[in-house]
């Protein structure tokens, strides 16, 4: 993976730099031509931020050597700038000075295009910019973090959860945008997944009591909204009071969540949370083995008791994670340790493109061929899970 990381992940986004408007080429079809006045969603440019901050970060951890970069052609330095290009994008353009918060999308240029302030897009500019801070030092990072975690919790909430999609002053706007499966929700399962994540990091890098009593929130949320107990599984989309609206099984997000979740639990290090939530995440992991992975990779979904078997490059990149950290949690499951391993290998064989300067496929079927109508890169397909599986898998093997 520490190859994979430094020898094909890095390069291909390091080929995505837009010198001239700043941020990252927004698109790249399947035939991997470069449209640089394409679409940049504000997501993927937090995550590409993300990404480089945290490879950076392994380099500062001395987990990456200045001379593993040099073997691929470029330095620490590099990373380090491709991070800074990052952050210099979100605060002069996808940031909305005026108003507050996160635009959803940008024109090629940096001018506002889809001016939606959504729950889930501010999530991922604070861990975007928790890691930065992390990386670089620098406050004003941090600064911003905290004041779009304030944005959330004083505009973005009601009495019950966090709220979805809002429009550029804040107002009610539909979820269609993390509303899928023929169902408009209220409230997702994945904003509060990714604000968990986010407030997760940022805790991690400046903990304060603040950040510390949202995350205990979020877990209620989770433990007594969220989860299924009965159906060993999390909801997905729901209404305003968290009912369910859908009986969908989203593969990737559970087993996604059983490793996210037990990071933040080990960040904030508290003992009744954590008795009350692992059971949960060994849960989660347990049902996604058991009805979800068939020896080497992963199932999409199951729709009202139709399962998609089509293999999702993000999905198959949290498995290898959630199934390491199943065994890493509990030893004695040794079948998960070889589904990680089994995953590994059939995203090397079937998800990797192997064409010069290109990365993963976006989907496979079950057998590994490519859909060659999903692109390469689009305002949701970034280093973000896959890059995350390399960089959070070398540092717990070098616990």
């Amino acid at each position: 993976m520490k190859e994979h990381l430094l020898g094909r992940l890095i390069p291909f986004w390091n080929g995505l730099k837009d010198e001239k408007n700043g941020g990252f080429c927004g698109s790249v079809p399947y035939d991997l031509s470069r449209d640089f006045k394409a679409e940049k969603g504000c997501i993927l440019n937090s995550r590409i931020t993300w990404f480089y901050a945290n490879v950076y970060l392994l380099y500062k951890e001395g987990l990456l050597k200045e001379e593993d970069f040099a073997a691929h052609g470029y330095t620490a330095d590099i990373v380090l700038e491709m991070a800074r290009h990052g952050y210099r994008f979100l605060t002069e353009h996808c940031i909305d000075r005026e108003r507050g918060g996160i635009y959803w999308s940008l024109n090629y240029d940096g001018s506002p295009l889809d001016t939606t302030k959504h729950t889930y897009n501010q999530a991922f500019c604070i861990y975007a910019l928790s890691s930065y801070y992390a990386a670089t030092g620098d406050r004003e990072a941090l600064a911003l973090a905290r004041n779009l975690m304030e944005i959330i919790e004083t505009k973005c909430t009601d009495e019950i959860g966090y709220l979805e999609a809002l429009t550029i002053d804040f107002g009610p706007e539909s979820n269609e945008k993390l509303s899928e499966n023929g169902v408009m929700a209220d409230k997702t399962m994945n904003t509060l997944l990714h604000v968990f994540e986010a407030y997760s990091e940022l805790c991690r890098v400046d903990r304060d009591e603040t950040v510390v009593s949202h995350l205990q929130r979020i877990l209620g949320i989770f433990g007594d909204k969220v989860y299924n107990p009965e159906l060993h599984r999390q909801e997905v989309f729901f209404d305003r009071e968290y009912n369910t609206i859908l009986d969908l099984h989203s593969y990737g997000h559970d087993i996604e969540t059983a490793w996210l979740m037990d990071k933040g639990l080990d960040i904030l290090g508290q003992e009744d949370l954590t008795e009350k939530m692992r059971p949960i995440t060994r849960d989660l992991t347990a049902q996604i083995f058991k009805v979800a992975f068939d020896g080497r990779s992963l199932a999409d979904e199951c729709d009202r008791g139709v399962v998609n078997e089509h293999r999702i490059w993000w999905v198959q990149a949290e498995s290898v994670l959630g199934f390491a950290n199943g065994y890493q949690r509990d030893p004695e499951h040794l079948e998960y340790l070889d589904a990680a391993l089994s995953q590994w290998e059939f995203i090397k064989t079937y998800v990797v493109d192997d064409r010069k300067d290109s990365e993963w496929f976006w989907e496979v079927d079950r057998e590994g061929k490519p859909f060659p109508d999903r692109p390469i890169v689009e305002p949701w397909k970034c280093p973000y899970h896959n890059g995350r599986m390399c960089i959070e898998m070398i540092r717990r093997a070098a616990k």
